[in-house]
């Protein structure tokens, strides 16, 4: 096979404690190398996603992320010539939010970014932000347009959409600040299909102007056990928000999926640990308060993370008052059939494990049964009248004894240690300075994919546009506006504004429990997976 010239990855740079960034000359040598990581794996190595011109390596440790680091320098790389793909019609109408605005950046107008979008071949160079979420690259660049200077908290699904020099379609209703043109119906993701994304990389693309898109109906999300429900629990309330979860399905980015998973990962072992499963075991992870569950059949149950009341009330005989109870958090009970628990409100902190005895049983998908709330993989949240059956993953033959909880934020300061991110050097001195200097405000539009923080504004000393590139949970992305965005672990996988620090991997648990409108602080830390602890720091060769 014909082959390109042999190259050197040009810089390395750290992403939090447990991944290393390798910055590559453009897309055939970031094929070249996620190939032969792909291919053999360095000792360490847990996932690799590719990028523009970026290759993100996750590691086991920080110790594999030193040596990851100091390997990829030495790699000599090698790509093969690209060969022409499957060619995917994508039919859209041209009528999007920011058409116009595409019109003048371009100098187009609206009809010449029609002309120009449906007039070339793209092709699909990598898969990132999300699960059928295609970076595409055109034949020419009458079509770049920066992104957002805010990004959307919520963009339609099918949405065909610019940034930089890409194209994309939005697989499915979620965050973006690409400049959106148009919309189709075409299904981007489904795991049904022998090849889950309608355009994979490689790929090349067409996209064809019709008058209307035709919508599919949505598949519905994968569920709990609910028909022949002979032991487990019946959700009489969700609260604000319940979701099932367990430690999330690593090793999938190159599909654009991320991890997903419980947000405080030392509670859901907690509570597992107590009712005697496995740590990795499903269990319902529900935010400030207000879930009520029924008992089908006596069951085992534990609850871990924020500080609540844990109410029980039996069925009272006829005529008779329900008989009240309570019981205390990070404890192994009893709740007999018949029996409602309800979780009250935190007193600090934001989020409760429930685990039940022998698991959550649900269909895993991808090899986990979290729920992925970006990419809508994994089961629904639960609703008011379903019931879950508790499934085989109890590993010993008695319960765990109570256990003492960690302190969780309250009213007060949330301190959080942070190194370094691959593009603090997007952001001078006074920037970085005031990074750490004050206090953060989580904003009420946070979620699992990210917490949304209020305060003065960053301003960045470099201009332009970051090409897309590998991020990880704990990423502190800020966009033009200077707001910083923590992601937490439903983040997209793949970012275009400069991370300007990392949350370290050992306090993402406690910055999941800082609740909306709490207050936090960052604290300049020791990164173990370079040695050093200024902003500026990179290895090159």
């Amino acid at each position: 096979m014909e082959t390109l010239a042999v190259q050197k990855v040009r810089f390395v740079r750290a992403v939090g404690t447990r991944a290393v960034l390798a910055e590559l000359t453009g897309t055939q040598d970031v094929l070249a190398l996620q190939g032969m990581l792909l291919e053999n794996p360095l000792p360490g190595q847990l996932d690799v996603l590719a990028a523009a011109e970026t290759v993100l390596v996750m590691a086991d440790s920080p110790g594999s992320a030193r040596r990851i680091a100091r390997q990829l320098l030495q790699l000599d790389l090698t790509a093969p010539v690209q060969r022409d793909g499957e060619l995917v019609v994508i039919e859209t109408v041209y009528d999007g939010e920011d058409l116009a605005e595409a019109g003048e950046l371009t100098g187009l107008g609206a009809d010449g970014v029609i002309a120009a979008h449906t007039g070339q071949i793209w092709t699909v160079a990598f898969a990132g932000f999300a699960p059928g979420f295609g970076y595409m690259v055109g034949e020419n660049q009458s079509l770049e347009v920066p992104r957002r200077s805010s990004p959307r908290t919520a963009v339609p699904a099918g949405s065909v959409a610019l940034a930089g020099n890409y194209s994309a379609v939005y697989p499915r209703r979620s965050p973006g600040g690409w400049q959106l043109i148009g919309r189709t119906g075409a299904g981007m993701w489904d795991l049904d299909r022998e090849q889950p994304a309608l355009a994979a990389p490689g790929h090349r693309v067409q996209f064809r102007a019709v008058r209307d898109a035709v919508a599919l109906a949505p598949k519905p999300s994968a569920g709990v056990a609910d028909a022949w429900v002979e032991s487990g629990l019946r959700v009489v309330s969700p609260g604000l928000q319940s979701l099932i979860q367990d430690l999330g399905r690593h090793g999938h980015s190159g599909m654009g999926v991320s991890a997903a998973g419980a947000l405080d990962r030392a509670s859901l072992r907690r509570a597992n640990r107590l009712v005697g499963n496995a740590p990795s075991a499903a269990a319902v992870e529900t935010v400030a308060g207000g879930l009520r569950v029924q008992a089908v059949g006596d069951q085992v149950l534990a609850v871990a993370g924020a500080p609540s009341e844990l109410a029980i009330e039996s069925l009272p005989p006829d005529g008779c008052a329900a008989a009240r109870r309570t019981v205390p958090m990070a404890t192994p009970f009893a709740l007999l059939d018949g029996e409602t628990l309800t979780i009250g409100a935190p007193e600090r902190g934001f989020r409760s494990y429930l685990a039940i005895r022998g698991g959550v049983d649900s269909s895993p998908v991808l090899g986990s049964r979290s729920t992925d709330t970006m990419s809508g993989i994994g089961p629904a949240p639960l609703a008011a009248g379903q019931l879950f059956a508790a499934g085989g993953e109890a590993e010993s033959g008695v319960v765990g004894h109570p256990e003492l909880q960690p302190d969780f934020p309250g009213a007060g300061v949330t301190v959080l240690d942070v190194v370094p991110g691959p593009r603090a050097d997007w952001f001078d001195a006074a920037a970085l300075a005031s990074f750490c200097g004050q206090e953060w405000e989580v904003k009420p539009q946070s979620n699992r994919v990210g917490m949304r923080l209020q305060g003065s504004a960053l301003q960045r000393s470099r201009q332009g546009e970051l090409a897309s590139e590998g991020t990880v949970a704990g990423a502190l992305q800020v966009p033009p506006e200077g707001l910083p965005v923590l992601f937490l672990a439903d983040h997209p996988i793949t970012g275009g504004y400069p991370v300007i620090a990392v949350v370290v991997d050992s306090q993402l648990d406690l910055a999941a429990q800082v609740p909306i409108g709490g207050r936090i602080r960052f604290h300049w830390a020791e990164n173990p997976a370079t040695e050093h602890a200024t902003p500026k720091e990179e290895v090159s060769n």
